[in-house]
């Protein structure tokens, strides 16, 4: 989305945070901007804007981040055209490092009245919710993988290797329930998600909640012979 100049407007740069917003109020008379910091909630968002006798002669923009949209909204149903910048795409100068919250305000202020800066699509809120969606089932996905790979490699450190066809079938997880240490000192915490056994709760998968049994502690001076495993 190509940025857009607003030489007559007043300029808010807005560096959100998730207790705080630091405000920069850019005049179209004035080349400095006047910092300002307030509590991130709607009440004091609407205080802010209710100080300025026409809010659709502001043009606020902040950067996107993990604080989302709901800003952007807010300011939206007040009446006041703001702009989500893309972060990545915002000029920078050599050497520039130093951040602070009134100095990336005030060049938010300065660079939107420019027209330097980039605004991205602002999503609705049926397309944030199925985004929402397709993340959090991307995130299950993964923590499934890692889950699983470290129960592979803790039973290939014990010898416990699994022949009987593919992983992760229902005959592997059969199997994996059968798998018990007979070491105590190499037994690993139980593994188990609890759970409630109330009918229509959904119960964890076999392999989530397999539970490590050991054996006694063996006598100091003898010797002991690990059993074969019981199943593959």
């Amino acid at each position: 989305m190509p940025s857009v100049s607003h030489r007559g407007a007043i300029h808010l740069g807005l560096d959100v945070h998730k207790d705080s917003i630091s405000v920069a109020v850019l005049e179209p008379d004035r080349e400095a901007a006047e910092v300002d910091k307030i509590f991130h909630d709607e009440y004091s968002v609407r205080r802010l804007i209710a100080r300025f006798p026409e809010p659709r002669n502001l043009r606020a923009c902040y950067e996107a981040g993990p604080t989302g949209y709901d800003l952007h909204r807010l300011l939206a149903t007040i009446g006041v055209p703001c702009d989500v910048v893309a972060p990545s795409l915002i000029p920078k100068a050599p050497g520039d490092r130093v951040k602070t919250d009134r100095r990336d305000c005030r060049r938010l202020a300065r660079l939107h009245r420019a027209g330097e800066l980039v605004a991205i699509r602002v999503p609705t809120l049926e397309e944030e919710a199925v985004r929402d969606l397709c993340r959090a089932r991307g995130d299950m996905v993964e923590d499934r993988t890692r889950a699983r790979h470290r129960l592979s490699k803790f039973l290939l450190r014990h010898g416990r290797i699994y022949r009987e066809g593919r992983a992760w079938t229902m005959r592997h997880e059969q199997w994996l329930v059968t798998q018990h240490s007979t070491t105590g000192p190499c037994s690993p915490p139980t593994t188990t998600t609890g759970g409630s056994s109330r009918p229509g709760t959904p119960q964890s998968p076999p392999w989530r909640r397999i539970s490590f049994r050991t054996s006694p502690p063996i006598p100091s001076g003898s010797r002991s012979v690990a059993s074969p495993p019981t199943g593959g």
